[in-house]
């Protein structure tokens, strides 16, 4: 034991001097991220006097660090996402459960409708698209092809996956292909001709081209599947009782040895932020003139974000906890920077469950299921840019929408943000069955591919927030359940409750202390300070 002005340190100075070393690391890391966004975006700046933005050889070995921190937190989406809500339905009873499920997909939806609703009042109000600028306005890539009614029945196939194996790195999603069609009979050179039944002359008979749909494999994680899946086995688990406590048990062990490995790889965010934002900037071919062509949309998408993010969504989190939401926001803080800074709400969910559990103190079965299945189904800001980017298409078509084209919209956009994926700009793809929904040309989205890039980090942050906030508003109200169901789930032995005790939320631990993550399986991955220190 150390010594103080000649005397042994006490316990509690121990711990004190411990939990403050603890939390200037956590702030560190915070701090480092911000600092890493700025950096970013002036090494992108700087760069783009000395390269050239189609060298693109020099910006992919830039992009290269980054690329490592976008796989090494998509190599963890997996084995969280299963074990997280396999764990989590397992710990809680199935009648509690299904109220959780009732109430999230509540607060899902109406904060979708609510943002989406808040862009078209901005858009429409604003009016940033005009038919005149229609040729000025830079176009960048290409786009897709896609039917609202296909792609709402892929979205349902792809809850139910024929392999769950295949599902882990491809999904299914309806194709199209033009095919002939057999020769059928011209009636009208039949009758013209008097022909007989037997003429076999090219003009007896026609062909047409027909749409068939077919299905293909498509790269990229079936999110959705692996989710339902995991939630039924997961109340299969705790339906079964004792006889389903080793496979529990394995799912709680690897939920804490995944989150060993977050704690290791959330250090590496600073450096891989700084690279993927510089290689952006360079990327983009004219900043300046993509922001005068673009400038009150961006505004306008920009400003819907604030209201939905600084105002509805706060707004809605006091009237239900009575809670500040700015000190739930500066404790979200790491994952927010995370989210910006990789466009991605599903490579940003370890960070996201990381601050919910360990500064804001959600309980840990809540986040559990409502971060994962919030992550792959609500997207507030990506429903609230395809509103505003369904109508800017409009305007710059001269196309006036009606009353109905406008609820259409709406529904829509809330519908399709479903469908999107947590990764870099996967809200193009369902912004197109916006545009199908109501008429406008599906190549128009190339008007706003060039700004894109920008957006997209500053929704994907609005959604993570708003999955953060629907977890603190659930916790208010099924977390004191999920505490009394967890601390009756498994009974420890008399002898072992130091190592092995089951911590309720009531635990003597400091709200701003970081995980310590010990690994064992009754933890749950998360082990708070031990309430006395050995001499």
């Amino acid at each position: 034991m150390e010594l103080h002005d000649g005397k042994p340190e006490s316990p509690a100075m121990v711990r004190k001097r411990s939990r403050g070393l603890q939390i200037a690391i956590d702030n560190l890391l915070i701090i480092l991220i911000v600092i890493a966004v700025f950096i970013g975006v002036g090494l992108g700046i700087g760069l783009r006097g000395v390269w050239d933005y189609e060298e693109y050889r020099k910006i992919y070995y830039l992009e290269y660090p980054g690329r490592l921190l976008l796989n090494m937190l998509k190599l963890l989406i997996l084995p969280l996402i299963i074990s997280s809500l396999v764990t989590g339905m397992a710990d809680i009873g199935s009648h509690a459960s299904g109220k959780l499920g009732a109430a999230a997909i509540l607060y899902y939806m109406t904060t979708t409708l609510a943002a989406v609703i808040t862009g078209i009042i901005l858009v429409l109000s604003i009016h940033p698209g005009n038919s005149s600028d229609r040729d000025g306005i830079t176009r960048a890539g290409s786009t897709l092809e896609a039917d609202p009614l296909d792609s709402l029945l892929d979205l349902i196939s792809q809850c139910f996956p024929e392999n769950l194996v295949s599902a882990c790195f491809e999904r299914v999603i309806t194709k199209f292909k033009v095919v002939k069609s057999d020769p059928r009979r011209n009636e009208t050179h039949f009758q013209l001709y008097n022909l007989t039944e037997t003429d076999n002359s090219s003009y007896a008979t026609y062909t047409v081209d027909l749409a068939k749909p077919y299905l293909v494999s498509d790269s990229g994680m079936n999110v959705l599947g692996l989710v339902v899946f995991s939630i039924a086995l997961g109340c299969i688990i705790n339906h079964l009782g004792e006889e389903g406590l080793p496979l529990k048990n394995f799912f709680r062990s690897l939920n804490s040895c995944t989150m060993c490995l977050i704690n290791i790889v959330i250090w590496y965010t600073p450096v891989g932020i700084i690279f993927l934002i510089a290689s952006k900037f360079i990327l983009t071919k004219d900043i300046g003139g993509v922001l005068n062509d673009m400038g009150m949309y961006m505004a306008t998408v920009l400003g819907g974000l604030a209201i939905h993010g600084m105002v509805t969504l706060p707004t809605l989190y006091f009237i239900f906890t009575r809670k500040n939401p700015v000190t739930f926001a500066v404790n979200m803080s790491k994952a927010l920077c995370t989210a910006w800074g990789t466009a991605s709400s599903s490579a940003t969910l370890p960070l996201t469950m990381d601050c919910l559990v360990n500064k804001n103190k959600i309980n840990i079965n809540v986040v559990r299921f409502v971060a994962p299945v919030g992550a792959t189904i609500n997207m507030d800001g990506t429903a609230l840019y395809e509103a505003v980017a369904c109508i800017f298409i409009a305007q710059v078509n001269a196309k006036e929408l009606s009353i109905a084209d406008v609820i259409i919209v709406s529904l829509t956009a809330t519908a399709a943000a479903v469908g999107a994926a947590g990764v870099p700009q996967a809200g193009l793809v369902t912004l197109v069955i916006v545009l199908t929904a109501v008429g406008l040309p599906a190549e128009d989205v190339t008007l706003i591919l060039s700004i894109d890039w920008l957006l997209d980090r500053f929704r994907t942050a609005i959604n993570v927030w708003g999955d953060a906030i629907g977890a603190g508003i659930l916790d208010r109200f099924f977390g004191a359940t999920f505490s009394t169901e967890s601390s009756t789930a498994i009974e420890m032995p008399a002898d072992d409750n130091e190592n092995c005790s089951i911590h309720s939320r009531q635990d003597n631990t400091s709200d701003d202390s970081p995980p310590s993550y010990s690994g064992l399986h009754i933890n749950d991955g998360f082990e708070p300070e031990k309430s006395a220190t050995k001499l």
